[in-house]
């Protein structure tokens, strides 16, 4: 397995390279991992930066010292791959969030599609934005990420029209056979640039929403015979744009 994965805000090292990882992330690291010295640990920003350290000690409950001996960049994965997801019901949508950041996904856009049951409105809405945030942040140390997926905020369907229109390759996932929906395992992508994938919510995607996703270039595009809720959908698609894209080679 790979080494623990936590989160700073900078890599700035005192005398002998020695770093102190305190605060909550060091009171996990001390008292949940019990992390030992000779032990390796990677501290991340998040957004690609990124040390190996080797633990040093550990003191009292919440401070991990460590040896920081450089610090990477990870590379921009390409293509970036960017999932514009409507708001599912309860607690489904973290749930999405979450299995998005295990897979790789770059990028979530939270969207009020007109089917969505669930609102984000006013205080209900910045809260259940701050929870998709959080999530990604978990996901991504649980999954060993260095880079983290952006979480946007809620976007409007002419927002999301606007995102298409920018894609290199741009697909909404829509199982209406009578539109001729093509099975996504034999669209023609790109080798770099973004892919937009749209999920739509459990009602589906509406004929105008559509419409207007189509006037962009976005086709519609199916996974399979069967329909996945919209919590599960986003992740399936994903991993086969991952493995499809040589992301996953």
């Amino acid at each position: 397995m790979t080494a623990p994965v936590f989160v700073v805000d900078h890599f700035d090292a005192g005398g002998g390279g020695h770093y102190v990882l305190d605060g909550p992330e060091g009171r996990h690291a001390v008292s949940v991992k019990r992390l030992q010295p000779g032990e390796e640990v990677v501290l991340t920003d998040g957004a690609g930066r990124y040390a190996v350290c080797d633990v040093i000690a550990a003191e009292g409950k919440d401070r991990l010292v460590v040896h920081l001996t450089s610090v990477s960049e990870e590379p921009e994965p390409v293509p970036r791959i960017t999932v514009v997801q409507a708001l599912p019901k309860g607690d489904r949508g973290e749930l999405a969030v979450e299995t998005m950041t295990e897979v790789g996904v770059d990028a979530v856009v939270p969207w009020q599609a007109a089917r969505c049951i669930t609102q984000w409105r006013g205080d209900r809405g910045l809260k259940a934005l701050a929870k998709w945030r959080a999530t990604a942040r978990e996901a991504g140390k649980q999954s060993r990420r260095i880079r983290f997926p952006e979480v946007a905020d809620a976007a409007s369907t002419k927002q999301v029209a606007a995102l298409l229109a920018k894609a290199d390759f741009a697909a909404v996932l829509h199982s209406d056979f009578d539109r001729g929906s093509e099975p996504l395992a034999t669209a023609e992508l790109p080798d770099e640039g973004e892919i937009v994938l749209v999920v739509g919510p459990e009602g589906g995607v509406a004929k105008d929403e559509l419409a207007l996703f189509e006037e962009t270039g976005a086709r519609p595009y199916v996974l399979g015979p069967t329909v996945l809720r919209t919590s599960t959908a986003g992740t399936a698609a994903a991993a086969l744009l991952l493995g499809r894209t040589g992301r996953w080679s």
